[in-house]
């Protein structure tokens, strides 16, 4: 699975987000992400990918690609 794939498939299954909803383009809030559930989805991805997001600076109004895309260097690396 992909990063994009990971992040998609744990929104999914843990936020219940729509499939269809998922973009690169759509903010994090319309996904329905205040600052607690993206605290709770840094600890998700963290744990599936053995990733450390601690000093990644996310907020509701940042898009799904940009969470995508900070983790992806995070994994990188």
């Amino acid at each position: 699975m992909t990063t994009s794939e990971e992040i998609s498939a744990l929104l999914v299954a843990k936020f219940g987000t729509d499939p269809e909803a998922l973009g690169p383009d759509v903010p994090l809030h319309r996904l329905r992400l205040d600052s607690l559930a993206l605290e709770e989805l840094r600890l998700l991805i963290e744990d599936r990918l053995d990733v450390d997001l601690e000093d990644t600076v996310l907020t509701s109004r940042d898009t799904l690609g940009r969470l995508i895309e900070a983790v992806q260097v995070k994994v990188a690396a």
